[in-house]
Parts: structure tokens; sequence; C-alpha cells
């Protein structure tokens, strides 16, 4: 009985070691492996022109390294197909507390908000509480923390919504509910920042307000970070590194790129 528990607990260090070897082993160290969605405008682009394709490429300087990326539509599958699959090696723009991957520190932090016409009955409106927005069609996309407050606060038949995961390649659920601001078929909507804010920074019709204000159900605001493979200490560690060093160039991008970011408690915007 001793040599066969002896022997199991060989066998399982065995197995468990050679585990560990092969999730270490999936990093490259040649080239800085990114895994994204190639249409999530305006965030991730094939064609390199996301604000994350422009902070992937300065951590690849800072690396060194090429940056090479496995592209997937982000959705059902994303993380088992890139991350955990060993194609790519780091998720840009991760909200903190997924459990499918290892968050590093966060980069940013950014808030939901109402997108309105500048020159529309709504333009004032800071809170999705205010009574204002009553008996208006409001644009939001379902599933998302601020639909919740919203259906609370009575809006629920004012609610037209848009798919949370759908294809971005062939459909583009924020886009269209930009244009229906614009239009006029929407009177306003509610939307995340940093899907808004880089699409919206030169528009003459339309403005993004914060939504800093909020007191009750989900929060507004959530800290963004990457994702990495649960095992690998070593290399969130490196990244951490990288953000605590460099967080005024990634700013600056961000900045530059039109995201809104607030503090770390959602309470102030930065400028």
């Amino acid at each position: 009985m001793r040599h066969a528990v002896l022997s199991a607990v060989i066998i399982w260090l065995c197995v468990t070691g050679s585990a560990t070897s092969q999730v270490a082993d999936l990093r490259s160290t040649t080239e800085f492996r990114v895994c994204a969605d190639p249409a999530n405008v305006p965030m991730s682009v094939k064609d390199g022109s996301g604000f994350e394709n422009r902070l992937a490429k300065l951590f690849g300087q800072l690396m060194d390294k090429p940056v090479t990326y496995s592209w997937f539509p982000s959705g059902m599958g994303f993380i088992t197909k890139t991350l955990r699959a060993g194609t790519c090696d780091v998720v840009m723009g991760y909200a903190q507390g997924d459990e499918l991957v290892q968050n590093t520190n966060h980069y940013y932090t950014s808030v939901y908000g109402i997108v309105t016409r500048k020159d529309g009955d709504l333009a004032s409106v800071d809170q999705l509480t205010d009574p204002a927005l009553k008996d208006h069609p409001i644009g939001v996309v379902a599933g998302t923390p601020p639909a919740t407050i919203m259906a609370r606060a009575g809006l629920a038949k004012d609610m037209k919504g848009a798919d949370l995961f759908v294809d971005r390649r062939v459909k583009d659920p924020v886009g269209e509910l930009l244009e229906g601001v614009r239009d006029g078929t929407l009177h306003a909507a509610v939307l995340w920042g940093p899907l808004v804010g880089p699409r919206i920074k030169d528009d003459p019709a339309l403005q993004f307000t914060p939504l800093l204000k909020e007191t009750s159900g989900p929060k507004m605001f959530y800290r963004i970070t990457m994702g990495v493979r649960p095992d690998e200490q070593e290399w969130k560690r490196e990244l951490n590194s990288l953000i605590r060093r460099h967080q005024d160039e990634i700013n600056k991008i961000l900045h530059e790129a039109g995201v809104p970011l607030v503090d770390d408690y959602g309470k102030e915007l930065l400028q």
C-alpha cells in the first residue's frame, strides 16, 4: 500500500510538473504575441489603427520584440481559441476581475457615459435617473451594466437595445447607435467610453458625458488590464513593471485616441 501511494505521488508530481512546464513554454521569447478581435473598432483593428494596437506597439518596442497577432472575434470562445490555445500570450484591454484570465495591474480606468447631440434636449443630462430621459428613445447595448440601471429607472419601454456579442466584421452595433443619435432616430445612447470617445472626439454634432454620479446599481467605471494565462506569474510581473514605469506614455496614447479616463474610483475625469 505504501509503495502504491508513493508511486501515485511520483506520477502526480511528474504530471503536474510537465503541465507547468508546458504552460511556461507557451509564451514566445522572440515576439510580443497579442490575442485580439480584428474588427473591434476603435480598440483593435486588423489594419493596426486601433488604440490597443498602438499600445501593443509601445509594449513591443519596450521589449524590443515585433508585435504579432492571433485574430479571433471577441465573445464566446475567444480566450479558449487564442490565449488558452497558446497562439498568443496577452489580451489587451481586459476588464479586471474576469476569471478566464489572470489580470495584470490595470493600465487605465474608464467609464460608461451618455451620448447626445450637442444641440439636443438631453445635452445636459449626466445621470440615468434624470426624469428628462423618460419618453425618449435611448440606445443601449443589451446586457451591459447601464441597461440594468435604466430598467430600474423606468426606462425599459424607451430602451432600444443592440446585441452585445456580435461578429464585428459584419455588424457594428455601436456605430449604428451613434448614427441613430446623429440622425435623430435616437435621442441618446448609453455606451462604454473607450468604444465611443475615439469615434466622436472630432464629431461636431455629438458629445459624450461620463456617468460619474450614479449612486445605485452596477458601477459605471471599470479598471482595464491585460490578460495572461493563470500560471504565468513571471510574465504578469514583467508586464506590471512595464505598466508602472511607462504609465505616462500609455496615458498619452489613450488621451490622443479620445478615450475618457477617470480616476481609480470613477469619481473624476482625468484631463
